[in-house]
């Protein structure tokens, strides 16, 4: 009887180890949880305002503003724009001006009749 109450006795001492055991590992779990829930939410928080600060940074006016002063690019107009045939060459964007035909000294331009 002895040796079985001794058995037994090592029994419930095991199972008390292995309890305090796994008390400690699931207390520890718990912690690193929470621990990691509180890491989230603030990797949230961080996220949502660089979000916002993105769309701030990303404005039309603001691109533009650092284009012009920083990479000092300028506006397309079409006085400045040249079109590239497929063969390579260059078509003006708007047609120059025709030049004034030149006079003969002391002659008087035409005029058209109204």
């Amino acid at each position: 009887m002895t040796r079985l109450n001794l058995l037994l006795l090592m029994a419930v001492v095991g199972s008390a180890l292995y309890l305090v055991h796994i008390q400690y590992t699931a207390r520890q779990l718990y912690s690193e949880m929470h621990r990691l829930e509180l890491e989230s939410r603030r990797l949230e928080l961080e996220t949502g305002r660089l979000q916002v600060e993105k769309r701030a940074q990303a404005t039309p006016l603001r691109v533009e503003k650092l284009a012009r002063e920083q990479l000092k690019m300028r506006t397309a107009t079409p006085a400045i724009t040249l079109y590239v045939r497929p063969d390579g060459s260059v078509i003006p964007a708007i047609e120059p001006p025709p030049a004034p035909a030149k006079t003969k000294p002391g002659a008087t331009p035409a005029r058209s009749a109204r």
